[in-house]
Formats: structure tokens, C-alpha cells, sequence
């Protein structure tokens, strides 16, 4: 299986860290070419470019892009299509939280995580849909989450925007699949990163029945698994121990 995506391309956004840089470093050593994009640490997005290409032999590019900036996401795929001559594979990871209770939110975090989250999935699908019908073949993962199954109280706006992510994904899953085009999604559940509490003592842990977070690994074996299994579509594949079943 090591080699079962040479020849294709993938672009990752939110691809320079976190659960974007496992997904990256996946792809690649499946074989795929990997486009980064990323929002603002040049120097982690280049790591992953060169980490990819050193241990797996392939052409990985990075890209800064606001994926909320319809138009910047329709430049940055041209320059993706110019690199590499086409794309097969999109991760749509890019997500951004601005956590607060409902009642004292701001107008603008709650518009910021919308576009963020669920409007830069839609530009990137809404850019690269072109390419998956011109090539007969596609496939999309959107990284949801379990707040968008089941709610989290000072999350309304990333709840909201995780929910979106379902819908737009079942809505792509049937409108391109009569072209060849797959569209999924995966929900995380809590998922150990730079930014996570990982304490033995962490409440959190009390929630999850298999007792422990779960690894940004976790994850990219996941999205592997949708990239790959050509008769699955319109799907949420949750990675979150339990919590939300």
C-alpha cells in the first residue's frame, strides 16, 4: 500500500502543523505530491515540505493562503495547477477557534470562525472542482469535528462551523459523485497538539470511554483510509474514542 497514491496530487491546507502536518506527511508516503498551504509560519510550512520530500521522494510545494479569500484560494490553485498540472485530492484542515459563550460573543468572532472554517472549505472545493471533473476522478476529506455532532458549550461558533462542514460535505458527496467525485468527512474528537492540555488529571479524559486522547496519527490514518476507499462517500468518520456515540 505504500506506493497506492503515486502520481497524485494532494493539496492540505492547514498543512504546516497539527492534524494538517500528519495528514501531509501521510499522503506522502503513500506517494502522493503534496501542496501545502498554510496561513502564517513560513518556517513550519517548509519543514513539512522538506520532510516529505527527503523521506518519501516526492514534490512537495508550500503555498500561503486565507483560505476565508475567495479570490486569493482561486490564485493559489492556479499556481498549484501551473506547479504540478492538476489536482486529485483535497484535505480541507484549515480551522481557527474563537471560543466564547453564546450570550457575550462578538459579531466578529463568530463571523471569523464561519469564514474561516466552513467559507475557506467551500472556496477550496468551489476551485478545485474544476480539475476533479476535467480528470473523471476526486476526492475530498473536510476535517469536522465532534462539536459539530453534538455541540460545546462555548463553542458556538466552531460547533457551527464544524456542523456546516457536514452538510456542505454530504451536499458535495451527491453533486459530484454522478463525475467520479468522492467527498467525506472525518470528526475528531480531542486530539493531542502543541496547543493541548495532555495532563493525566485533564477532566476531559472522564468524557472519552476509551480513556485517553487520541493522536494526531489517529487522524491521518483516518483520512488515508477516505482517500483511498473508492466506493465510500457522503460519510463522517469519527476519530474520538467514543465520545460521541
Amino acid at each position: 500500500m505504500s506506493n497506492i497514491l503515486n502520481g497524485k496530487v494532494a493539496v492540505v491546507t492547514g498543512g504546516s502543523r497539527g492534524i494538517g502536518k500528519a495528514v501531509s506527511q501521510k499522503l506522502a508516503s503513500l506517494g502522493a505530491n503534496i501542496a501545502v498551504i498554510y496561513s502564517g509560519n513560513d518556517s513550519a510550512a517548509r519543514n513539512v515540505e522538506e520532510y516529505c520530500e527527503k523521506n518519501y521522494g516526492i514534490k512537495a510545494r508550500t503555498y500561503k493562503c486565507d483560505v476565508s479569500n475567495f479570490t486569493e484560494v482561486k490564485e493559489t490553485i492556479a499556481k498549484i495547477k501551473t506547479d504540478f498540472g492538476t489536482v486529485h485530492i483535497l484535505i480541507n484542515n484549515a480551522g481557527i477557534t474563537k471560543d466564547g459563550l453564546a450570550a457575550m460573543m462578538s459579531e466578529e468572532d463568530f463571523d471569523r470562525v464561519l469564514e474561516v472554517n466552513l467559507k475557506g472549505a467551500f472556496n477550496m472545493i468551489r476551485h478545485t472542482a474544476g480539475l476533479f471533473i476535467r480528470n473523471r476522478e476526486g476526492c475530498v476529506v473536510n476535517i469536522s469535528s465532534v462539536a459539530g455532532l453534538i455541540g460545546n458549550a462555548g463553542q458556538c461558533n466552531y460547533a457551527a462551523s464544524k456542523a456546516g462542514l457536514i452538510g456542505l460535505t454530504k451536499t458535495i458527496a451527491k453533486e459530484l459523485a454522478p463525475k467520479g467525485v468522492r467527498c467525506n468527512a472525518v470528526a475528531p474528537g480531542f486530539i493531542v497538539t502543541d496547543m493541548t492540555e495532555t495532563h493525566a488529571d485533564n477532566p476531559l479524559l472522564k468524557m472519552i470511554p476509551l480513556g485517553h486522547m487520541g493522536d494526531v496519527e489517529d487522524v491521518a490514518e483516518a483520512v488515508s483510509y477516505l482517500v483511498t476507499a473508492k466506493y465510500v462517500t457522503g460519510e463522517v468518520l469519527r476519530v474520538d474514542g467514543g465520545i460521541a456515540m
